[in-house]
């Protein structure tokens, strides 16, 4: 069975705002939420800017499953709640086994562990928190999500680093064309301001020491943050059944690994995603009319998607918009392409493209239409996202207009 699957609700919470529609507001006007850290308990760690969240939103979630979330999927039950509510569906006994979830994480509870680690080793402590373990495990964001809204159907975790949302939608995608559910709640979540995580970044020399630049010559690396997008995927059979208003159609999803080098890029590896996901949507490249770059504002990740676009879109890559929108909400890691699905669906809904913030200098080696710092007002039916991570892993979308 091959059945069309489109997008009837969003969810979000990142340092833009804690819902889908204040997200693409600041999104849409450029704004962005990288400053210094000033909630993160990060044990004394210094000048590391990024993109936190002021403060949750008020929520009902049972107090009994709070003691066993850790941030990232408490994040996640956040947003599907409200990707939920906008799509104006619900979960009973009698549709719960068709509904499922895929949430896609790239780190995890990493602080669960490391609150474990400063008991046991530093505290000299003899036990740890009850939950310490499936609070860190990768799934647990899934898990709750699924325990939260009463889904019974296919519910998994999904984890390769930057592209794992977008890994995840993929997935879902799957479970609802070939029949095996009517209703997926698929997106990404993370947290990864914790000590240990942000040491490894740190270790890497990726981060910024100021805020993120992606394309521009003058960009220093990239800015973590944190956040979680959720959508409401459905058949568009149980969709238009129901009455649902559909925001946007997933056309096509391409899927691609470099086999090449666990940290560095290649072009070869986000030139075949592209290319797969326009050959699964039946699409002319000349019919893309925005693309949200994978974008991280390090000097090789742009340089090298920069060259992959060129080749598959050819002169079409002159009349692309293209932006990243990690500029302003920085980079979420295995929320990241959630949020970033939250800018192409509302970019196809009101016909405007989000920019590039913080860009300043032109880089002939990026010598795309990058969107700078202004929103551009563009008729958009068609619009692609590119999530592309270490080890060479990645997946692109393809969003179109119903």
């Amino acid at each position: 069975m091959d059945r069309r699957v489109v997008i009837t609700g969003m969810g979000g919470l990142c340092g833009l705002g804690t819902d889908a529609t204040s997200i693409w507001k600041e999104m849409r006007e450029g704004r962005s939420a990288i400053g210094p850290l000033l909630n993160s308990e990060l044990h004394g760690l210094k000048g590391i800017v990024g993109a936190e969240i002021k403060a949750l939103p008020e929520h009902d979630i049972d107090r009994r499953q709070l003691v066993s979330m850790e941030r990232f999927s408490l994040l996640a039950v956040l947003a599907a709640h409200e990707a939920m509510r906008q799509a104006g569906l619900s979960c009973d006994e009698g549709n719960a086994h068709r509904f499922g979830a895929t949430v896609g994480v790239g780190f995890g509870g990493w602080d669960a562990t490391e609150k474990a680690y400063r008991a046991l080793l530093l505290d000299g402590a003899t036990r740890i928190d009850l939950f310490s373990g499936v609070k860190a495990m990768p799934s647990a964001a899934a898990c709750n999500v699924s325990m939260s809204l009463g889904l019974r159907g296919p519910v998994f975790g999904v984890t390769s680093a930057c592209a794992s949302a977008n890994h995840a939608i993929a997935s879902a995608v799957d479970q609802i064309r070939y029949g095996r559910a009517d209703v997926i709640l698929a997106g990404g979540s993370e947290a990864p301001f914790v000590f240990i995580v942000v040491k490894a970044w740190e270790a890497m020399r990726v981060l910024a020491p100021d805020t993120c630049r992606p394309f521009s010559a003058d960009r220093r690396g990239l800015v973590l943050g944190e956040g979680a997008g959720m959508a409401v995927l459905e058949s568009y059979e149980h969709a238009t059944a129901r009455g649902a208003t559909i925001l946007a159609e997933i056309a096509g999803v391409g899927l691609s690994a470099d086999s090449f080098h666990i940290a560095a890029p290649a072009v070869h590896g986000p030139e075949a995603a592209m290319r797969a996901c326009l050959a699964d949507a039946e699409l002319n490249a000349e019919d893309v009319e925005y693309l949200n770059a994978h974008g991280t504002g390090t000097k090789a990740n742009d340089q090298i998607e920069t060259a992959a676009i060129r080749r598959v879109f050819g002169d079409h890559a002159n009349l692309l918009s293209v932006s990243s929108t990690k500029s302003m909400h920085a980079h979420c890691l295995g929320a990241a392409s959630a949020l970033e699905m939250i800018a192409c669906v509302m970019a196809i809904q009101e016909g405007v493209v989000p920019p590039t913030a913080n860009y300043r200098e032109p880089d002939p080696d990026c010598d795309l239409d990058v969107t700078p710092n202004v929103p551009r007002e563009r008729k958009v039916r068609v619009a692609m996202s590119n999530a592309f991570a270490m080890g060479g892993l990645n997946a692109v979308l393809a969003f179109k207009q119903v």
